[in-house]
């Protein structure tokens, strides 16, 4: 019976263990989530370096010689 108390004790650690990492990861993304929040939205004039110089809409044909 003494393999079976150690068994359920050492599984108990674990699953208090996997729960703390979890309340942490929970208390991180929140913080994250209020700091984005309180950052704002960008300004109208802060464009995503990604995507500076890129028009929407259809793309004219491209004049590489490829057809």
């Amino acid at each position: 019976m003494r393999a079976t108390e150690v068994t359920m004790s050492h599984t108990t650690s674990k699953k208090r263990q996997r729960e703390q990492t979890q309340r942490d990861r929970r208390t991180q993304k929140e913080a994250h989530r209020l700091k984005r929040k309180t950052e704002g939205p960008r300004s109208q004039g802060q464009d995503d370096p990604d995507l500076a110089g890129m028009v929407a809409g259809p793309q004219p044909p491209q004049e590489d010689g490829i057809h």
